[in-house]
Protein backbone atom coordinates (compact mmCIF):
# COMPACT_ATOMS: atom_id res chain seq x y z
CA UNK A 1 0.00 0.00 0.00
CA UNK A 2 1.00 3.80 -0.81
CA UNK A 3 2.58 5.46 2.51
CA UNK A 4 -0.22 8.00 2.12
CA UNK A 5 -3.28 5.10 2.73
CA UNK A 6 -1.37 3.70 5.26
CA UNK A 7 -1.18 7.04 7.11
CA UNK A 8 -5.18 7.89 6.40
CA UNK A 9 -6.02 4.28 7.67
CA UNK A 10 -4.03 4.89 10.98
CA UNK A 11 -6.20 8.46 11.46
CA UNK A 12 -9.26 6.64 10.45
CA UNK A 13 -8.76 4.03 13.22
CA UNK A 14 -7.44 6.72 15.87
CA UNK A 15 -10.77 8.90 14.94
CA UNK A 16 -13.10 7.71 17.97
CA UNK A 17 -16.45 6.09 16.64
CA UNK A 18 -19.54 7.74 18.17
CA UNK A 19 -22.69 5.87 18.67
CA UNK A 20 -26.01 7.11 16.53
CA UNK A 21 -28.11 7.12 19.55
CA UNK A 22 -25.22 9.12 21.50
CA UNK A 23 -24.81 11.56 18.21
CA UNK A 24 -28.93 11.90 17.78
CA UNK A 25 -29.27 12.49 22.24
CA UNK A 26 -26.30 15.29 21.64
CA UNK A 27 -28.04 16.96 18.68
CA UNK A 28 -31.50 17.09 20.50
CA UNK A 29 -29.50 18.77 23.68
CA UNK A 30 -27.90 21.22 21.43
CA UNK A 31 -31.14 21.90 19.31
CA UNK A 32 -32.84 22.43 22.65
CA UNK A 33 -30.36 25.78 23.46
CA UNK A 34 -31.48 27.33 19.56
CA UNK A 35 -33.24 30.48 20.39
CA UNK A 36 -35.05 31.48 16.50
CA UNK A 37 -36.82 34.24 18.06
CA UNK A 38 -33.54 35.74 20.20
CA UNK A 39 -31.90 35.22 16.85
CA UNK A 40 -34.64 37.09 14.72
CA UNK A 41 -34.20 40.12 17.34
CA UNK A 42 -30.62 40.06 17.11
CA UNK A 43 -29.87 39.34 13.28
CA UNK A 44 -32.97 42.70 12.73
CA UNK A 45 -30.99 44.98 15.53
CA UNK A 46 -27.55 44.20 13.46
CA UNK A 47 -29.41 44.49 9.93
CA UNK A 48 -30.85 47.70 11.01
CA UNK A 49 -27.22 49.26 12.67
CA UNK A 50 -25.34 48.20 9.79
CA UNK A 51 -27.73 50.19 7.70
CA UNK A 52 -27.38 53.20 10.07
CA UNK A 53 -23.45 52.93 9.97
CA UNK A 54 -23.48 51.92 5.89
CA UNK A 55 -25.70 55.23 5.13
CA UNK A 56 -23.70 57.05 7.60
CA UNK A 57 -20.29 56.57 6.14
CA UNK A 58 -21.80 56.88 2.50
CA UNK A 59 -23.05 60.61 3.25
CA UNK A 60 -20.16 61.75 5.28
CA UNK A 61 -17.60 60.81 2.65
CA UNK A 62 -19.93 61.05 -0.50
CA UNK A 63 -19.25 57.41 -1.29
CA UNK A 64 -21.33 54.36 -1.58
CA UNK A 65 -18.36 51.42 -0.52
CA UNK A 66 -20.03 48.31 -1.74
CA UNK A 67 -17.81 46.56 1.20
CA UNK A 68 -20.01 47.72 3.69
CA UNK A 69 -23.01 45.44 2.26
CA UNK A 70 -20.21 42.81 2.92
CA UNK A 71 -19.64 44.12 6.81
CA UNK A 72 -23.34 43.84 7.13
CA UNK A 73 -23.71 39.96 6.35
CA UNK A 74 -21.22 39.45 8.63
CA UNK A 75 -22.78 41.58 11.17
CA UNK A 76 -25.93 39.89 11.26
CA UNK A 77 -24.40 36.31 10.83
CA UNK A 78 -22.33 36.74 13.98
CA UNK A 79 -25.51 38.03 15.79
CA UNK A 80 -27.62 35.41 15.13
CA UNK A 81 -25.17 32.29 15.84
CA UNK A 82 -24.52 34.29 18.85
CA UNK A 83 -27.74 34.47 20.38
CA UNK A 84 -29.85 31.96 18.05
CA UNK A 85 -27.14 28.68 18.86
CA UNK A 86 -28.78 28.03 15.65
CA UNK A 87 -28.07 24.39 14.51
CA UNK A 88 -31.13 23.99 11.19
CA UNK A 89 -30.90 25.81 7.95
CA UNK A 90 -33.77 28.58 9.17
CA UNK A 91 -31.08 30.33 10.72
CA UNK A 92 -28.94 30.59 7.91
CA UNK A 93 -32.41 31.67 5.62
CA UNK A 94 -32.95 33.95 8.26
CA UNK A 95 -29.20 35.39 8.37
CA UNK A 96 -29.37 35.95 4.36
CA UNK A 97 -32.81 37.71 4.60
CA UNK A 98 -31.60 40.06 7.39
CA UNK A 99 -28.51 41.07 5.36
CA UNK A 100 -30.02 41.45 1.70
CA UNK A 101 -32.84 43.55 3.99
CA UNK A 102 -30.17 45.85 6.13
CA UNK A 103 -28.22 46.14 2.76
CA UNK A 104 -31.42 47.37 0.72
CA UNK A 105 -32.27 49.32 4.23
CA UNK A 106 -28.35 50.88 4.36
CA UNK A 107 -28.86 51.77 0.15
CA UNK A 108 -32.77 53.91 1.01
CA UNK A 109 -30.69 55.69 4.01
CA UNK A 110 -27.54 56.72 2.07
CA UNK A 111 -29.62 57.93 -0.58
CA UNK A 112 -32.13 59.97 1.79
CA UNK A 113 -29.27 61.15 3.55
CA UNK A 114 -28.29 62.52 0.48
CA UNK A 115 -31.24 63.78 -0.60
CA UNK A 116 -31.41 65.60 2.52
CA UNK A 117 -28.17 67.16 2.10
CA UNK A 118 -28.63 68.47 -1.67
CA UNK A 119 -31.90 69.82 -0.15
CA UNK A 120 -30.74 71.44 2.96
CA UNK A 121 -33.50 69.27 4.52
CA UNK A 122 -33.94 67.93 7.95
CA UNK A 123 -33.08 63.75 7.71
CA UNK A 124 -36.59 62.87 9.17
CA UNK A 125 -38.54 65.04 7.03
CA UNK A 126 -36.83 63.17 3.97
CA UNK A 127 -37.92 60.38 5.25
CA UNK A 128 -41.31 60.50 6.48
CA UNK A 129 -41.66 61.41 2.40
CA UNK A 130 -41.05 57.92 1.16
CA UNK A 131 -44.13 56.25 -0.05
CA UNK A 132 -43.75 52.33 -1.40
CA UNK A 133 -43.68 53.46 -4.84
CA UNK A 134 -40.56 56.43 -4.41
CA UNK A 135 -38.83 53.79 -2.21
CA UNK A 136 -38.97 51.72 -5.35
CA UNK A 137 -38.00 54.54 -7.66
CA UNK A 138 -35.00 55.26 -5.95
CA UNK A 139 -33.78 51.58 -5.14
CA UNK A 140 -34.34 51.41 -9.37
CA UNK A 141 -33.01 54.77 -10.02
CA UNK A 142 -29.41 53.97 -7.40
CA UNK A 143 -28.93 50.17 -8.44
CA UNK A 144 -25.04 49.47 -10.09
CA UNK A 145 -24.57 46.44 -11.30
CA UNK A 146 -21.86 45.74 -8.61
CA UNK A 147 -25.24 45.77 -6.06
CA UNK A 148 -25.23 42.34 -7.18
CA UNK A 149 -22.21 41.09 -6.43
CA UNK A 150 -21.77 42.89 -2.82
CA UNK A 151 -25.26 42.05 -1.95
CA UNK A 152 -24.44 38.46 -3.00
CA UNK A 153 -21.59 38.19 -0.40
CA UNK A 154 -23.46 39.77 2.30
CA UNK A 155 -26.13 37.38 1.87
CA UNK A 156 -23.40 34.11 1.56
CA UNK A 157 -22.09 35.14 4.99
CA UNK A 158 -25.31 36.11 6.44
CA UNK A 159 -26.28 32.45 5.73
CA UNK A 160 -23.00 30.90 6.20
CA UNK A 161 -22.46 32.69 9.68
CA UNK A 162 -25.79 32.23 11.00
CA UNK A 163 -24.66 28.57 12.15
CA UNK A 164 -23.67 27.63 15.38
CA UNK A 165 -19.80 26.85 15.49
CA UNK A 166 -18.89 23.55 17.32
CA UNK A 167 -15.57 23.49 19.49
CA UNK A 168 -13.90 20.29 19.97
CA UNK A 169 -14.44 21.30 23.94
CA UNK A 170 -18.15 20.94 23.53
CA UNK A 171 -17.68 17.85 20.95
CA UNK A 172 -15.82 16.94 23.81
CA UNK A 173 -18.55 16.98 26.59
CA UNK A 174 -20.91 15.73 24.39
CA UNK A 175 -19.35 12.68 24.37
CA UNK A 176 -17.42 12.02 27.60
CA UNK A 177 -14.58 9.05 27.12
CA UNK A 178 -14.50 9.15 23.71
Amino acid sequence: MPEETVEQDENAAAAPQIDPAQLQFALEQLRSQQNLVGGLVAGLAASFAGAAVWAGVTVATGYQIGWMAIGIGFLVGIAIRTVGKGLDKVFGILGAVLALLGCAVGNLLAVCGIVAQQESMPFLEVLSRLNPTLVQELMVATFSPMDVLFYGIAVYEGYKLSFRQLTHEELGSLFPGQ
